[in-house]
C-alpha cells in the first residue's frame, strides 16, 4: 500500500483501502464516535430533532464530499455558531409544574429559525462564487499563517473547556480514556496504533459498566425504528429570522477557513488550491441550506474529526464517507442512537481533551512550518489580539450589538478572525503569497 509524507515529514496514510474493508469500517466508526456527542448536543440544546440532526450530519457529508470531490477528509456535523440565533427566534417555553420550572422546544417557531439557516448556507455560495471568479490567491492574501495559525490554535484552545467541564463528572472515566488513547499512540503497533480513540471508548466504557456509571433508561423507551424527519421540522421563512440568524454566517466563513486551514496543516495537502476553497465553501453552505430545509442544524467541518485525523495519520476521506453512512443509519434507529448516548459524558471529554489540544498544535505547527517571523512587530500584534479576542470574548459569550431593533451576537472566534485579518489587511509589510504546491513526497512501504 502507499503512504505519504505530509509537510513535516510524518509518515500518513493517504489510501485506506489496502487495510482492508473490516478496518476501514472501524475507521469510520471512530469518526462516528468522535463527532456524535457534539453533532447531538446542538439538537439538544435548542430543540431540533436529533435524528433529523443525525441524517443532514451525515447526508451534509456526503454531500460535501461529491462537491469536493472525496478529496478532503472532513466531517460536517452540527454548528454551535447559531445556537444563539436559534435561541434568538425560538426560545425555549418554560412552564411551572410541582415548583419545577420545565423548559420545551418552541415547534412553532423552530421552523422560522431553521429558515434563516437556509437564506445562511446560500452566504456560504455567494463567497464561493466570489472565490472562483477572482481567484483563491487574491481571496488567500487576507489569511496568511500568521492569521490562520493563531485561529487555529484558538479553535482548540476555546473548546478546552468543555472537555475539562465534561471530564469533572468522573475524572476517573476521563482519566482512563485518555491514558488508553496515550498509550495506544505511542507504543501500539498496526490498527492499535491506528484505532486508539475507538479502544479509548471500549475500554473506559467497560470501566464505567463495572462502576455502575451507565444509565440505560433512555434506551428502554426508545424505539427501535423512526422517521428522522417529521413534517412539523421543515423550515419557515420571515424577514425577522433571517436579518438575526444570517450575520452569524459571516463569522461561520471565517471558521470555515480555519478549518480547511487546519485539515490542510495535519495532512500536508493544500486543500485550499486542490479541489479549491470555492468547493469547500460550497459544500459547507449547501449542506447547511440542505439540513435546515429538513428541520436540522447548520452544519460545519468538525474540529473533533480534524483531531481524529491528527491523532491517528490516517487521511483517508473515504473514512469520512462511512462515518457519514453510519450517522445516516443510526437517525433511523433511535435505538441505537440511544445507546451509543449512554456513553458518560466524562469519557467524551477525555477524548476531546486530546482531541482539541491536537487542533492547537497543528496551528502552533502551521506556524513553525511557515516560518512566520515574530521578530516583526505586526506579525506579534496580529497573533496577540487574535489570541486574546478569541479567548476573552468567549469567556464573556462573545460581542453583542444591535442593528436597527435587532441583537446580534458574534462569537469570540467571530471577533478574533475580523480582527486578524483587518490588522493584517491594514498594518504595513503584507508580503504573504498564498502557495499552490503541495508539499508531501510519496513513500513506498509494507504495513
Amino acid at each position: 500500500m502507499t503512504k505519504e509524507q505530509n509537510t513535516i515529514g510524518t509518515v500518513g496514510i493517504y489510501d485506506a483501502r489496502a487495510l482492508g474493508l473490516p478496518k476501514m469500517i472501524l475507521l469510520g466508526l471512530q469518526h462516528a464516535f468522535a463527532m456524535f456527542g457534539a453533532t447531538v448536543l446542538v439538537p439538544l440544546l435548542t430543540g431540533l430533532n436529533v435524528s433529523t440532526t443525525l441524517l443532514m450530519a451525515g447526508l451534509g457529508t456526503l454531500l460535501f464530499h461529491i462537491l469536493t470531490k472525496g478529496k478532503v477528509p472532513a466531517f460536517l456535523g452540527s454548528s454551535f455558531a447559531f445556537i444563539g440565533g436559534y435561541l434568538a427566534v425560538a426560545p425555549f417555553i418554560e412552564t411551572e409544574v410541582n415548583g419545577q420550572i420545565i423548559r420545551t422546544p418552541n415547534t412553532e417557531l423552530l421552523p422560522y429559525a431553521c429558515g434563516g439557516v437556509v437564506i445562511a448556507g446560500l452566504v456560504y455560495v455567494v463567497l464561493a462564487a466570489l472565490i472562483k471568479v477572482f481567484g483563491v490567491n487574491k481571496i488567500m492574501r487576507f489569511f496568511p499563517p500568521v492569521v490562520t495559525g493563531p485561529i487555529i490554535i484558538s479553535i482548540g484552545l476555546i473548546l478546552a473547556p468543555t472537555a475539562i467541564a465534561n471530564c469533572q463528572q468522573n475524572w476517573l472515566l476521563a482519566f482512563v480514556a485518555l491514558a488508553v488513547i496515550i498509550i495506544c499512540n505511542i507504543y501500539g503497533k498496526g490498527m492499535v496504533k491506528i484505532v486508539p480513540i475507538m479502544l479509548g471508548i471500549i475500554v473506559s466504557y467497560i470501566v464505567a459498566l463495572i462502576t455502575g456509571a451507565v444509565d440505560f433508561t433512555a434506551v428502554t423507551s426508545a424505539n427501535w425504528i423512526g422517521n428522522p424527519v417529521p413534517l412539523s421540522g421543515f423550515a419557515k421563512f420571515s424577514v425577522s429570522s433571517i436579518i438575526s440568524i444570517v450575520p452569524i454566517s459571516l463569522a461561520t466563513m471565517m471558521e470555515h477557513i480555519g478549518d480547511i486551514s487546519a485539515i490542510s496543516a495535519t495532512t500536508g495537502k493544500n486543500y485550499m488550491t486542490n479541489p479549491g476553497l470555492h468547493r469547500t465553501l460550497l459544500g459547507d453552505g449547501l449542506a447547511t441550506s440542505m439540513s435546515a430545509i429538513f428541520g436540522g442544524p447548520a452544519n460545519t467541518t468538525y474540529g473533533e474529526n480534524t483531531g481524529v485525523l491528527a491523532l491517528t495519520k490516517v487521511y483517508d476521506p473515504k473514512v469520512m464517507q462511512i462515518a457519514a453512512c453510519f450517522a445516516v443509519f443510526l437517525s433511523f434507529f433511535p435505538k441505537f442512537s440511544a445507546i451509543i448516548n449512554t456513553l458518560p459524558v466524562a469519557i467524551i471529554g477525555g477524548v476531546s481533551l486530546i482531541l482539541y489540544g491536537m487542533i492547537s498544535s497543528v496551528g502552533i505547527r502551521n506556524v513553525v512550518e511557515n516560518r512566520v517571523d515574530f521578530t516583526q512587530s505586526r506579525n506579534l500584534i496580529i497573533a496577540a489580539i487574535i489570541l486574546g479576542c478569541a479567548l476573552g470574548f468567549t469567556g464573556i459569550n462573545g460581542l453583542t450589538f444591535m442593528v436597527g431593533s435587532y441583537e446580534i451576537t458574534l462569537s469570540g472566534l467571530a471577533v478574533a478572525a475580523i480582527a486578524g485579518i483587518v490588522l493584517n489587511a491594514i498594518l504595513p509589510g503584507n508580503d504573504y503569497v498564498f502557495s499552490t504546491e503541495e508539499k508531501h513526497d510519496e513513500l513506498t512501504f509494507k504495513l
